[in-house]
């Protein structure tokens, strides 16, 4: 019995050199990084410009690291897609901030589209997927009332 209770204790004590040794309890103990990006939809509107191939957002920046946006995906509920990459130009909004952004589908926009083309129609849902410059995607859902 002796016998068994020294060899735990022998390998309870090499893991803990080990885990010291490889570095693992600095990782383990590390305060973690409370950095990220975080967007929210606070106002949506079909147009100014044109109602069925315009929705303007009002974005609220909620993170913690300002965000620039990079690319956009608009997708009806039968699965058809446009897509706007690289979207160029687009403001920063520093936390706590909003801003606006257009985005458009359709000729107007000179965005890529998988499945059938489509415009906005009254009644229906479409999802709207951002790209921030670091690779974070923001999903959100639209409808359009009139």
């Amino acid at each position: 019995m002796a016998t068994l209770l020294m060899v735990v204790i022998v390998v309870a004590a090499s893991v803990m050199v080990f885990v010291y040794a490889t570095g693992l309890f600095g990782a383990l103990t590390r305060a973690p990084s409370y950095q990220k990006e975080a967007l929210g939809l606070e106002f949506s509107g079909f147009g100014p410009i044109n109602a069925n191939s315009n929705v303007t957002l009002y974005l609220r920046n909620t993170g913690t690291v300002p965000v620039t946006l990079a690319s956009y995906f608009v997708k009806d509920a039968s699965g058809n897609q446009y897509a706007r990459t690289p979207w160029a130009n687009q403001p920063t909004l520093a936390p706590t901030t909003g801003g606006w952004s257009q985005i458009l589908i359709s000729s107007i926009c000179g965005c890529q589209y998988t499945g059938t083309a489509f415009t906005f129609q009254t009644g229906q849902s479409y999802t709207i997927t951002l790209i921030s410059s670091l690779g974070t995607q923001f999903s959100f859902s639209v409808v359009r009332y009139s």
